[in-house]
């Protein structure tokens, strides 16, 4: 389940940011869009980090 998990986290991101970034600009206003840009792409980037697998 992990290694689909660890698949899946860069694609989700990938997908998933620049849907929800655009969508919080427009009902939100700029500043939300800047906050949620912010957040979403720290809490993607540190998933990231904690489940990459390194080589032995």
């Amino acid at each position: 389940m992990l290694r689909l998990f660890v698949a899946i986290t860069p694609i989700a991101g990938v997908i998933i940011l620049p849907l929800v970034v655009p969508l919080t600009i427009a009902k939100l206003g700029i500043g939300a869009g800047v906050f949620a840009t912010l957040t979403l792409s720290s809490i993607w980037f540190i998933t990231m980090l904690r489940t990459s697998e390194m080589p032995h």
